[in-house]
């Protein structure tokens, strides 16, 4: 009888590199497995914050005035409302877009829509009825007149 030699293939494997929160990975891992998502983020599941569909602002408190300055792309002004108070501003928006396109046997239609609700507390109060505001390539722009106690004043040092 022939004798049979056996060979043993090794396989080579690239060495793990160390990852001293890798446990804590797979814990979290095991528990987004486990519990529903957002259980125990509750930001995580918060669609204007996931998604980035809050605008982008700037609040510049100026000599007599405050500027707001939001980016809304995407949005036309009639998709925008603003209100104010003495010391706040809230921006809403609200857009439902279709596309539709039809090619011989291609066919998409596409429906996008997003919401936003932002209140900003404001650095000093305003006159919100005489506030402006702008609307312009998708950036839109208050100008809050500030209320004449809440204006700068200089102070003498003694």
């Amino acid at each position: 009888m022939a004798k049979q030699e056996l060979t043993t293939v090794r396989e080579s494997r690239p060495a793990e590199v160390y990852r001293p929160l890798s446990l804590f990975d797979e814990m979290e891992r095991w528990l987004d497995e486990f519990f529903p998502r957002g259980w125990l983020r509750p930001a995580a599941w918060a669609p204007d914050l996931e998604a980035g569909t809050l605008p982008q602002i700037d609040v510049i408190d100026r000599e007599e005035d405050i500027l707001v300055r939001a980016a809304v792309p995407g949005y036309s002004k009639d998709d925008i409302e603003v209100t104010a108070t003495d010391d706040s501003v809230t921006l809403r928006g609200s857009r439902k877009e279709e596309h539709k396109e039809e090619k011989g046997d291609y066919y998409c239609h596409e429906i996008r829509m997003g919401n936003f609700t932002r209140t900003l507390q404001l650095p000093a109060a305003v006159d919100g009825s005489r506030a402006e505001a702008k609307f312009r390539d998708g950036m839109l722009e208050l100008v809050l007149p500030k209320q004449p106690q809440a204006k700068r004043q200089k102070i003498e040092i003694h």
